[in-house]
């Protein structure tokens, strides 16, 4: 007999009624492929980027609300916050597996329709990097065309970042470290901060919870490298070292951005200990 899982009760009629569909608002998401060329693997670029950018949405979404935790000093929720941002990042690399199936010739195939777009105008990438604190105020430029964007990025630039409040977390636990003054910075190693964590990381017993949050912090950045480093991997495969789309050096600017650290305290205490 075929089954029907009417028979269980389970709703087969949707008639005015909400779907899966609906709640999604996939009629949206998946109308939203539109190859220039007749390229078989043009989708393919399309979907992993389109893809991309909505898991960069949902990490947007978990930093800055474990920032809002992590000022109140509400660390828990933040650790979890964290914890998934940096599954999120795992998300993202494994994405670059799927697009290295495309070789140098398939991309060759439609490269010309990207005309001057690139992943390097990525609005969300850059807001990742402010919230986290590399804020580079030159790469609000690719931006400026549309205004509300760059008025965001700056606005992101003006407030304390997510590093920066955690930094307050260990003044707030008694340990003399310096105030940022210049926020629309990147952030450069702080040997009073080094000097704290170096104490966190000395007794984690007493300081457990700053402890815990350095490590979600480490935990993003390396997960934020392994995706810088399989960018450039990905490119220099698919395109060698022509230049990028977008105007840039492509794998020689890529590689210069694996050089850029975001936390340099967290990384350099570790010499010390």
């Amino acid at each position: 007999m075929t089954y029907d899982p009417a028979s269980e009760g389970a709703r087969m009629s949707f008639d005015g009624r909400m779907s899966y569909g609906d709640y999604l608002g996939l009629d949206a998401i998946l109308s939203a492929q539109h190859p220039r060329s007749d390229a078989h693997d043009e989708m393919l670029f399309i979907i992993q980027h389109q893809t991309s950018e909505l898991w960069m949405k949902l990490a947007l979404h978990e930093m800055s609300a474990a920032r809002d935790r992590i000022a109140a000093g509400d660390l828990r929720p933040a650790f979890k916050m964290l914890s998934r941002v940096s599954r999120i990042m795992e998300q993202l690399n494994s994405a670059w597996d799927v697009l290295r199936t495309m070789t140098p010739s398939e991309y060759t195939e439609f490269r010309p329709s990207l005309v001057e777009s690139s992943g390097f105008q990525s609005f969300q990438y850059r807001m990742i990097e402010f919230v986290a604190g590399n804020r580079n105020m030159a790469m609000i430029g690719p931006h400026e065309h549309r205004p509300e964007l760059a008025q965001a990025l700056r606005a992101e630039a003006a407030r304390p970042s997510l590093y920066d409040h955690v930094l307050d977390r260990l003044r707030a636990a008694g340990f003399n470290v310096a105030a940022r003054t210049e926020l629309d910075r990147p952030h450069q190693p702080d040997p009073t901060a080094r000097a704290a964590w170096a104490q966190v990381y000395r007794d984690p017993a007493q300081y457990w919870e700053l402890y815990e949050l350095a490590e979600k912090l480490v935990d993003f950045e390396d997960y934020f490298r392994r995706w810088r480093f399989n960018h450039v991997t990905t490119v220099e495969r698919v395109i060698g070292f022509k230049r990028g789309s977008g105007g840039t050096s492509g794998v020689s600017y890529l590689r210069r951005m694996l050089d850029v650290v975001l936390y340099p305290d967290l990384w350099e205490l570790r010499t010390e200990l």
